[in-house]
């Protein structure tokens, strides 16, 4: 899962660390896949600060000899769009301009073509849960934080630079799960049922992933 408790990621409309939403979701999605017989399944929670500890993720993901790796964020926006208000009284941030989940690929990860694939999967998943993809990602105002898309169906963008997606030895991907600095959508990213309708979807990427014929025949 992406970020610490010192490097807490962005910061929500409510103002809440991203760093718990990534926690709460990733938990739950262990679960499911443990659930349906993926014992070897390992939440990766690394300490300290931004960089030191995404290169400590990588390096334990590559020890562990991972058939995949998917990290999981939530969603900001650029400084620039960010607006005020006052939650319990206190001066926030926040913007309702975007809303939706992202999947991010590194074509320069050594196996970029399996990552693509599971990424899809996961794209894929999320529609046929009911959620839309950012389609931000693409627009020149999003300047540095611009990439390219991949797949218009299922919202996959390629992010090359992304330490644990370009570094880890196996499959990588990355799931931006939704934004919290979007008022709306931070309170449905802080329900208990939209944590299963993502982790559902992950689970049912996973599955097909591993054995194709899942998808056409259900639960084998």
């Amino acid at each position: 899962m992406g970020h610490t408790a010192d490097s807490e990621g962005a910061i929500s409309a409510r103002n809440v660390a991203e760093f718990l939403f990534n926690l709460r979701l990733a938990r739950r999605i262990e679960e499911k896949l443990k659930a349906e017989g993926f014992a070897g399944t390992r939440l990766l929670v690394t300490e300290g600060k931004a960089r030191p500890s995404l290169v400590r993720r990588v390096d334990a993901a590559n020890k562990l000899q991972a058939d995949l790796f998917l990290s999981i964020h939530h969603d900001s926006v650029p400084n620039s769009f960010l607006e005020n208000w006052e939650f319990e009284g206190k001066k926030s941030h926040f913007s309702d301009r975007f809303s939706g989940y992202s999947v991010f690929v590194s074509r320069d990860n050594p196996d970029f073509k399996t990552s693509l694939s599971f990424a899809e999967l996961v794209g894929k998943e999320m529609k046929a849960e009911g959620l839309q993809y950012a389609q931000q990602y693409t627009q020149a105002i999003m300047g540095r934080y611009q990439h390219p898309l991949l797949n218009r169906e299922t919202g996959v963008y390629s992010y090359d630079q992304l330490i644990v997606l370009r570094k880890t030895r196996m499959p990588a991907v990355l799931l931006e799960a939704g934004s919290i600095i979007n008022r709306d959508e931070e309170l449905k990213m802080e329900s208990p049922e939209r944590r299963d309708i993502i982790s559902s979807g992950v689970t049912a990427a996973v599955k097909e992933f591993c054995d194709p014929r899942w998808a056409i025949l259900g639960p084998l």
